[in-house]
């Protein structure tokens, strides 16, 4: 039996603009409200939740996107006009660069609520 992630649960302040802002960098579409949920379908199957925090401290979590080396350029140019900074460099010491890391490109951003997301061209290769 195959196992494959389906969803994860991505906590955030406002939950609609959070799921607006990576399906606004992602060129994809903020889906229907599903219960407490508002959901962002990347594509694959997977699809991520968005949940509105509340009070609770919010931890930062780092999610990683698998992009078509054709939309790349197009992704950094609506980072660029969100005006939101990309970076190299998973730590973000690195501003306005990318990285080509196994033969890809890709680079780091902070969404609304401090999620280190990811956008690369080439998966990483595992030993």
């Amino acid at each position: 039996m195959a196992v494959e992630l389906n969803h994860t649960v991505v906590y955030a302040r406002d939950k609609r603009a959070s799921a607006g802002f990576l399906a606004e960098v992602l060129g994809l579409e903020v889906g229907a409200p599903f219960g407490p949920f508002v959901p962002v379908d990347t594509g694959n199957r997977v699809t991520l939740d968005y949940y509105d925090a509340g009070d609770t401290p919010i931890m930062p979590s780092h999610y990683a996107f698998l992009v078509p080396d054709e939309e790349f350029e197009t992704m950094i140019g609506r980072l660029e006009r969100m005006g939101v900074t990309y970076y190299a460099d998973p730590h973000h010491t690195e501003p306005g660069q990318i990285n080509r890391l196994f033969g890809g490109r890709g680079a780091y951003f902070a969404d609304p609520d401090g999620h280190n997301m990811e956008i690369m061209t080439r998966p990483y290769a595992r030993p």
